[in-house]
């Protein structure tokens, strides 16, 4: 049985691999019609989420994950924490002002003799601090530039690109691309029709 990530999941997207899940699931906290509210709303909602969210990186990592309790201000810090990692996808161009990641990692020797970067701290810089671990793993593996960004602005969830060339735009061509093609249709019918 794979781990649950609550806020992916509910958008029926393709998970990243590993502990990159963890990013993608915090990008996709936010509120998406029809599927749901803001699991970052407040620190309640925040630490539901949370409290799942962990669960399923731990069980993908291997690693511990600590209690989380969280509180509205910590919900503030995880949205703009989401914002910038969702601001660093699909981007071309590096940010104005450099991101400083807030978050402490340590290192672990694993059974296997494998070196592991640990999270460290509490709260919401244990989760940065985790999700930022994740971003440099999955730099490195090459798995981060496979997370995107539907294209389609009603819906604008983080994806796992799966295809083989690493070329797709909208998180499911079916729904998503066929209401943006039908857009682009329409809107060139009417340029016709006017000129």
């Amino acid at each position: 049985m794979s781990p649950s990530w609550p806020a992916t999941t509910r958008y029926r997207l393709r998970l990243a691999p590993s502990g990159l899940a963890l990013v993608q699931d915090l990008m996709n906290t936010r509120a998406i019609a029809p599927y749901g509210a803001d699991l970052l709303g407040d620190g309640a909602t925040a630490s539901a989420w949370a409290v799942d969210a962990l669960a399923a990186w731990s069980e993908v990592s291997g690693l511990p994950a600590p209690a989380m309790v969280l509180t509205d201000r910590d919900a503030g810090r995880l949205r703009i924490l989401r914002s910038t990692l969702r601001d660093l996808i699909n981007s071309d161009t590096p940010p104005e002002t450099p991101v400083q990641p807030d978050g402490t990692v340590g290192f672990s020797l694993a059974g296997s003799g494998e070196v592991q970067l640990v999270p460290r701290g509490s709260g919401t810089q244990w989760i940065a601090a985790a999700c930022w671990t994740e971003v440099v793993l999955g730099q490195r593996s090459s798995t981060w530039e496979r997370l995107k960004r539907c294209r389609e602005p009603a819906c604008d969830s983080v994806f796992y690109d799966r295809s083989r060339n690493n070329s797709g735009v909208w998180h499911d061509a079916k729904t998503c691309g066929n209401r943006t093609n039908l857009r682009t249709s329409r809107a060139r019918r009417r340029t016709v029709a006017t000129a």
